[in-house]
């Protein structure tokens, strides 16, 4: 019964190591493999790893991995075209539309930040890690860590600014 515990709770995990790795602009098809090969690592080596630090492990590991692949077929794909927003079917297609919108929106704007900006605004916001999750995580200091998302929170509201205001 334990075994079908730690399953259901590493199944869990691995789906928002997934989550994020997609909303990163990560292709399916590499999420997927992405995770796959996070799986199995962490099925190797999960006596070695401490409970509290699981998240930020998996997803460090999904990443290398991810960034290795990359390296090993001399491209970066990051297909935004892929990304499915969870329609709800009684929604009016306004709606539906509008939501889509932002999406591109924030991306678009996400793209245009420094890459740990972008990164560690998803890490928080999107994978919902604490502070020191992300610190850990990253192999960067609390304090580091809370700074850079403040000046990352400033940048994407003045590219936001700008953008709007040059619309009018």
């Amino acid at each position: 019964m334990e075994d079908k515990t730690k399953n259901d709770e590493l199944n869990s995990e691995l789906n928002i190591v997934y989550r994020y790795l997609v909303k990163k602009g990560v292709p399916h098809i590499d999420a997927e493999d992405a995770v796959q090969e996070t799986a199995y690592k962490y099925l190797r080596f999960s006596d070695s790893i401490r409970s509290s630090k699981v998240r930020s492990w998996l997803i460090r590991v999904a990443l290398n991995h991810y960034y290795d692949q990359c390296r090993k077929n001399k491209k970066y794909l990051f297909n935004n075209e892929e990304r499915i927003i969870k329609e709800k079917t009684d929604e009016h297609p306004e709606l539906i539309m509008i939501k889509k919108e932002s999406a591109m929106e924030i991306h678009k704007l996400l793209s245009r930040l420094k890459p740990l900006y972008s990164e560690l605004l998803l890490l928080k916001y999107e994978s919902d890690l604490s502070y020191v999750e992300i610190s850990q995580l990253l192999g960067i200091n609390t304090n580091s860590v809370k700074t850079n998302l403040f000046r990352a929170r400033k940048k994407l509201m003045k590219l936001y600014k700008e953008d709007h205001d040059g619309r009018e």
